[in-house]
């Protein structure tokens, strides 16, 4: 049985030996990081890909008088950075939003693992193809998109990633980010995400209380984000029961 809920575990090409030698990866070295801390800084030389076994983070860029913008989110069972052999220094951060328990993986062993068997490699071209689909998304959004189209995306996005390793129990999910990181995601103020999220509730789309999101028209707040799942590419991956 695996024990852990990678995302490239959903890739239709992977078959169950090369879920176990994943799995058996992830086992060799883990590190928790307590929130609002970094798991890698801007400028230092990246050591490691990172699975993301527990918790929630982000990639993000932070100006010298503190405005910061998120760049992604990386959500449980994410990996990221795994061509790690051609960058010198990192670009931006990655920071931990919640308490994050990771899973540090050498490049040259994930490398081998990929070179020795090629449904491993098929599934990181995969991921790595989600997640280059997932910025340009956010990109379109902050040019094109409305406030409220772009918070009812992140909703969208975030139940359909959660959902994909098993982590959302019906339309429910877990939703830990606060008004102001849903902020630093969107470009717009923590003022105007209130209202937002107002907006939403009162139509009977969401529920958001604590740090748990529940999704009461799913439809209704696909049709209101302009979204389609297709920059997340799920056509590769083994079907999800909801």
């Amino acid at each position: 049985m695996l024990r852990y809920r990678s995302r490239l575990f959903a890739y239709s090409g992977l078959d169950a030996a090369d879920r176990a030698r994943i799995d058996a990866l992830l086992d060799q070295r883990q590190r928790n990081i307590a929130p609002r801390r970094d798991v890698v800084s801007e400028g230092e030389v990246p050591r490691f890909v990172h699975f993301v076994l527990d918790g929630w983070g982000c990639r993000y860029r932070q100006m010298p008088d503190g405005r910061r913008q998120l760049l992604s989110l990386l959500l449980p069972g994410d990996l990221f950075d795994s061509n790690l052999q051609v960058v010198a220094r990192m670009d931006h951060a990655v920071g931990a939003i919640t308490a994050m328990t990771v899973a540090e993986v050498p490049p040259d062993a994930l490398s081998a693992l990929a070179e020795a068997h090629v449904g491993i490699a098929q599934a990181l071209w995969w991921n790595d193809h989600v997640a280059f689909g997932t910025h340009r998304e956010w990109i379109a959004s902050l040019g094109l998109r409305s406030a409220r189209e772009r918070i009812a995306l992140l909703f969208c996005e975030v139940y359909f990633r959660l959902r994909l390793v098993g982590r959302c129990p019906a339309l429910t999910c877990e939703f830990p980010l606060t008004q102001a990181d849903l902020a630093e995601a969107t470009g717009l103020t923590p003022v105007h995400v209130n209202r937002m999220v107002q907006e939403l509730r009162r139509e009977r789309l969401i529920e958001w209380a604590g740090r748990s999101l529940t999704i009461l028209d799913l439809d209704r707040l696909c049709q209101v984000a302009s979204f389609t799942p297709g920059y997340l590419h799920l056509d590769r991956t083994v079907p999800v029961a909801v």
